[in-house]
């Protein structure tokens, strides 16, 4: 088992009891040692339900990994790696802490701002430039009908 509770952020940790691990046999190149040992771990995680997070941690996780949520509302993580459980299963909960510490961080939020004076003269310049180089090319077009 886990050495303790998994460490997401300061304030929050999810217990073992709310991971639940299942082993299948791995797919892939082994020999024979893959028709006999299980070694492909299966990490299940109740997001919907968890009491260990917080609410707008919860919905964020839900939006983020919904293509890793089941109908059950149970976020599913494997990992087929390693040859051994061990480190299948480490990399698992190492997946899920990496996921729900992008859940746990809040999206910064855009302050609109209005342009400088300093970027509103640099953008009326250049239009006059721009005007100015197309008012140019007219002049010389005309010119040559006359």
């Amino acid at each position: 088992m886990m050495p303790g509770p998994l460490r997401i952020t300061q304030t929050i940790s999810i217990p073992e009891r709310e991971i639940e691990f299942v082993f299948a046999r791995s797919g892939g190149p082994g020999g024979q040692n893959v028709n006999k040992v299980s070694s492909k771990a299966v990490l299940h995680f109740d997001v919907t339900r968890s009491p260990s997070l917080p609410p707008e941690v919860r919905t964020r996780a839900c939006e983020l990994f919904a293509a890793r949520i089941n109908a059950e509302g149970r976020l599913v993580i494997t990992c087929s790696t390693s040859a051994s459980q061990l480190r299948n299963r480490q990399e698992c909960l190492a997946r899920l802490q990496h996921m729900l510490q992008q859940a746990a961080q809040a999206p910064v939020v855009r302050k609109k701002t209005a342009p400088s004076r300093a970027a509103r003269q640099r953008r009326l310049d250049s239009k006059k430039r721009q005007s100015g180089k197309k008012a140019q090319r007219r002049r010389s077009w005309d010119s040559g009908e006359e």
